[in-house]
């Protein structure tokens, strides 16, 4: 069965970390595009940051740069996001993504539509 499973969600004061996973259980994983989205209240979805799998290479929105690392163990079809010196505004719903445009599109800032695999969404909550 075909999902992808996130988890690592939660809520934390301002400048806290958390990390999120998300594991692609029955997908073709290598030479494709994984990572996230989100969709802060009242605001279209965005893109936050990617990696090639099995490649390696990142790209990060210019509002979290600096601060997330995207990485992958490939062995696992596993994706992490660690999230460092939180912010309120980084409050959101945070979707794991894999699609062989996600990559271009966290590059561009530009969306996805609703095309490609999406996960349920975890909840990201920054309090100050």
């Amino acid at each position: 069965q075909r999902q992808l499973v996130e988890s690592g969600g939660g809520a934390v004061q301002t400048g806290g970390s958390l990390r999120l996973s998300c594991v692609a259980a029955g997908y073709p994983y290598s030479a494709n595009c994984m990572g996230w989205f989100r969709r802060r209240p009242g605001q279209e979805r965005e893109g936050v940051a990617a990696i090639y799998t099995g490649r390696g290479r990142t790209y990060y929105a210019k509002s979290v740069k600096g601060r997330f690392i995207i990485s992958e163990d490939n062995t696992e079809n596993t994706v992490y996001l660690q999230m460092n010196s939180l912010k309120p505004e980084d409050t959101a719903m945070y979707y794991c993504v894999l699609h062989p445009d996600l990559c271009l599109a966290v590059q561009a800032g530009r969306g996805l539509g609703d095309t490609g695999y999406w996960g349920q969404g975890i909840q990201v909550t920054v309090s100050s």
